[in-house]
């Protein structure tokens, strides 16, 4: 357990202490103490931080919406035997398989206004061809959508087995009651499998906070040439080794740091409140 605080509380402590420096150029040229005015530049930057706050909660809310519905009707399916269903769920846990860079080069060429597939399906339908990727207003939602085909199944992992753990007789008492398919699923699966869904949305929820490599590997520097897809991970990934401003980067990541601890929070007094 010590080893595993020191792992932690080392680099969040030395983020914090360049949080409060000028330090930037080289990680050991000299730097001063300045307080809490990288802090104030940080959060008056309305030019670049606080839309890169708005792109992050939009690309995680909006692929966590999807990816917990699409989840709990996958589980659902899976739910009861049938024939083929392990082919059916090694199918299903495919894209879990890929690394999340090698995911998003995968997409970027399906994605490509010219030759890729994408386009090429549209004009097969008779449909306009679409900039995907590279427009300003389609950049964020394709990566939600890459997203969502990647980490489904590990939703619908987290609620198959939650699950598989439920008793049978509920459902069946409420069948012989003659409640419906619906019935049966809201006021009785749903809340019983209301703790493993409240943790699947913590674990995916964080998961996709700090998405990433997805994010740079499609659009590379700044989220795109006009900062489209830039979140605060692909921002303060561009302060410290782009223009290598560690204390301003180093605040960047304190505040996204505080955002999530509240995030997490937030999630478990819910499924404590559930569970009692």
């Amino acid at each position: 357990m010590a080893f595993v605080v020191l792992l932690i509380a080392f680099p969040v402590g030395w983020t914090l202490y360049l949080s409060f420096t000028d330090a930037s150029g080289s990680v050991r040229a000299p730097s001063e103490f300045i307080g809490f005015e990288n802090y104030f530049d940080v959060l008056t930057d309305t030019e670049r931080f606080w839309p890169a706050v708005g792109r992050t909660v939009f690309f995680t809310g909006g692929a966590l919406i999807v990816e917990m519905a699409l989840g709990m009707a996958i589980a659902l399916l899976l739910w009861r035997p049938f024939r083929g269903e392990k082919w059916v769920r090694i199918a299903i846990l495919l894209p879990l398989v890929a690394t999340p860079v090698a995911v998003g080069m995968m997409w970027r060429l399906i994605f490509e206004p010219n030759i890729g597939f994408a386009n090429q399906a549209l004009k097969w339908l008779g449909l306009p061809a679409q900039p995907w990727l590279s427009g300003q207003n389609t950049a964020l939602p394709t990566l939600i959508f890459v997203d969502i085909w990647q980490w489904t199944p590990m939703v619908v992992l987290i609620l198959l087995a939650g699950l598989t753990a439920l008793s049978d007789e509920p459902d069946e008492a409420a069948r012989v009651d003659g409640a419906s398919a619906w019935q049966r699923f809201w006021y009785v699966t749903f809340p019983l499998i209301m703790p493993t869904f409240i943790t699947a949305i913590l674990l995916r929820g964080i998961d996709a906070l700090k998405t990433f490599d997805i994010l740079y590997a499609t659009k590379g520097k700044g989220g795109g040439s006009f900062h489209e897809v830039e979140t605060l991970n692909v921002y303060a990934y561009g302060l410290s080794f782009d223009y290598n401003k560690y204390g301003e980067s180093s605040t960047v990541l304190i505040l996204f740091f505080l955002m999530i601890i509240g995030c997490i929070w937030l999630l478990t007094a819910r499924k404590k409140k559930g569970s009692n």
